[in-house]
């Protein structure tokens, strides 16, 4: 019988897929981020299994993360060589929250605890282990630990965060945790390559109140930002105001209007070499031509006209500026054929000199702004097309990745 709990595996993604996770709880407060965390990296497609040492059962019951993991949690060892069992089975360990008293029992090979006994089998496996410190700030800067983090550092293990806050080493970020975890096992085909993304609405007021926008989430560049990070780009996300909120990892330059957005790009194509530009922002089309500087009342008025203008065409200039960058186009249509689509989307390859050029139909149900999926054709300048079905953002992302190193790989051939 499968656990209730891992109705949960892959719904955001299948990066960890196939791939077995065991994480070592310690006895931090911030033992209380633990179920979340691999809540986490179970929906992005991992198993986990949990281990925990006697101090961390005062905070947190294992009962919580039997729950949380779908599996039982190893609180101590037993004749079944818990320890051992479980490194057979391990991708990688992750040491979420790790104390300093851990830290420094693991770099002295002191294996008194589930935790330690078991890293101690991990580090003659050769398995993985990244380690997430949480702790007083005044202990984390202890000479000693700072020592200990080293020699581990040094022999392979990885270190996530901590974050610096009122006296204290939190925890890092969960998000910062699940994305090192992912990062270890996607492939760096990207790696060494520098790309900019541009995704989200653009707005354009009509007064410093009202303004003229869409619907654009920003969810579909940035999961492309996000997925070419782990594929080992140096990522630049130029962001316009919308609702999904970019990785903190990620160098985000925040914009609101098209002209804002177009500045930045220019400068970002004219300073840096850029491999690849992926336009996914949903940039606004037209601008007043006058912008009130004060509210314009609503006392007595019957209507108001407004005369409006088109906005620079930002994915123009790319080619212009940066011949040799491989641009990636996007376009939303609405209600149209495949066949419409197709020669929509292509006359604008042509004219924006995209190398691909991807486009959805926002009026399919799933495929519309501020959705977490998305169903697209994506075309080369030689008009093959690749359908990709209804899937969540974060697989298209990969796919259209995908496609674009295919196309780089047999250019380069």
């Amino acid at each position: 019988m499968i656990h209730p709990s891992k109705d949960i595996i892959g719904t955001k993604g299948n990066e960890l897929e196939n791939k077995t996770i065991v994480m070592c709880i310690t006895g931090s407060v911030a033992a209380v981020k633990s179920s979340e965390i691999a809540r986490e990296l179970m929906r992005h497609g991992a198993q986990v299994f949990a281990v925990m040492s006697k101090m961390a059962q005062r905070i947190i019951h294992p009962d919580l993360i039997e729950w949380a993991t779908g599996n039982p949690v190893v609180t101590e060892l037993t004749g079944k060589i818990e320890h051992v069992a479980l490194c057979k089975q391990a991708d990688i360990i992750l040491v979420a929250p790790a104390t300093a008293n851990t830290i420094s029992k693991i770099a002295c090979g002191i294996d008194d605890t589930p935790v330690t006994s078991l890293i101690s089998v991990a580090f003659g496996a050769g398995i993985p282990i990244h380690i997430v410190p949480a702790m007083h700030e005044s202990m984390y800067r202890h000479p000693i630990l700072t020592l200990h983090v080293e020699k581990l550092q040094n022999l392979g293990c990885k270190f996530i965060g901590p974050e610096i806050e009122e006296g204290k080493a939190k925890i890092a970020p969960v998000e910062k945790i699940v994305e090192s975890v992912i990062i270890k096992f996607i492939k760096k085909d990207m790696d060494g390559m520098k790309v900019l993304v541009t995704a989200g609405p653009t707005l354009e007021h009509i007064d410093p109140i009202r303004v003229i926008t869409n619907q654009s989430s920003g969810k579909m560049g940035v999961a492309i930002a996000q997925k070419a990070y782990q594929r080992g780009a140096e990522v630049t996300l130029i962001y316009g105001p919308g609702i999904e909120k970019p990785p903190t990892y990620l160098n985000v330059k925040n914009v609101k209007t098209t002209e804002q957005m177009h500045k930045i790009v220019v400068a970002e194509l004219k300073s840096n070499k850029y491999d690849i530009v992926f336009a996914a922002a949903a940039c606004a089309d037209f601008t007043p031509v006058e912008s009130s500087n004060q509210k314009i009342p609503t006392n007595n008025i019957t209507e108001l006209n407004l005369t409006l203008k088109p906005t620079a065409k930002i994915i123009n200039d790319v080619k212009r500026i940066s011949p040799n960058t491989f641009l990636v186009a996007f376009k939303a249509e609405y209600n149209r054929s495949a066949e419409e689509l197709v020669e929509i989307a292509f006359k604008r390859l042509q004219l924006s000199k995209s190398d691909i050029i991807v486009v959805n139909d926002v009026a399919k149900p799933g495929s519309g702004f501020q959705t977490d999926t998305n169903e697209v054709l994506i075309i080369d300048s030689n008009k093959n097309i690749l359908h990709v079905p209804l899937a969540k953002k974060s697989l298209l992302a990969t796919k259209i990745l995908d496609f674009v190193m295919s196309k780089l790989k047999s250019t380069s051939v």
